[in-house]
């Protein structure tokens, strides 16, 4: 989160809303973003019903695997970064800044 927040000019300048989502409750996420400055908006999806629908949800953690989506305004998946590579946004930024230029 805090990558995606040392980012927000870069992606926010290329037409881009950044979005964190958590299966937290909103509680919590407010209280995290607040903890590690983060000023784009953290929803809660409590109960994990869009986490497993994004096919994202482990079961052996009961929680959501770490992921970056790049959603296209049509709503279909642009690109994604899994796991380990969804620490470092540098390949999403650039993703955007590439359909920005191409649009």
């Amino acid at each position: 989160m805090k990558n995606f927040q040392q980012n927000l000019q870069k992606l926010e300048a290329v037409d881009t809303q950044v979005l964190g989502v958590s299966m937290d409750s909103p509680f919590a996420n407010r209280a995290f973003a607040e903890q590690i400055g983060v000023s784009f908006p953290l929803l809660s999806d409590w109960g994990g019903e869009v986490t497993h629908q994004y096919g994202i949800y482990t079961d052996k953690y009961k929680a959501a695997r770490r992921v970056n989506f790049l959603i296209g305004k049509d709503g279909k998946i642009l690109e994604e970064q899994v796991d380990k590579e969804a620490i470092d946004p540098a390949k999403i930024v650039s993703e955007c800044e590439r359909h920005k230029v191409n649009r």
